[in-house]
């Protein structure tokens, strides 16, 4: 029988859901984050999809990196800052195309969900682009 997941009161500050096991992201680039999977890419299968929740302490940030395929972003609670400048709110939701380039960061902390199509790949930013800077939308 297949497993059905469920988590009560995902709105509530991700610092709060202390019954759940985060685990630090230990990536390149990444600093700070740390992550619930809640299913992932199964080789044996063919899953490309992830889907996990995020939670970025002040000052943490994800890596730079290119999406393969969609992502849909829905910040759960506190502020999500995008490296082109803009800052996301509790309750908005996000969604980058195949082909997108970014860095997350958050200067206040936040909560995350994230699914993904397919896996991202990391990239090295264009010349201008901003990719770190607490505040500034990195």
């Amino acid at each position: 029988m297949s497993e059905v997941t469920v988590i009560a009161d995902v709105f509530r500050n991700g610092f709060e859901m202390t019954d759940l096991p985060w685990v630090p992201w230990q990536e390149p680039g990444r600093v700070g984050v740390e992550y619930v999977v809640l299913w992932g890419p199964d080789a044996s299968t063919g899953e490309d999809s992830a889907a996990l929740l995020l939670r970025f302490p002040a000052g943490a940030h994800g890596d730079f990196h290119e999406h393969l395929g969609h992502e849909l972003m829905l910040v759960l609670d506190g502020t999500l800052d995008h490296s082109d400048g803009r800052r996301f709110v509790a309750g908005d939701m996000v969604v980058e195309e195949p082909g997108t380039r970014h860095q997350m960061s958050s200067a206040t902390g936040c909560t995350v969900l994230a699914v993904r199509a397919r896996p991202a790949s990391a990239r090295l930013p264009e010349p201008g682009q901003i990719t770190t800077g607490v505040g500034a939308g990195a």
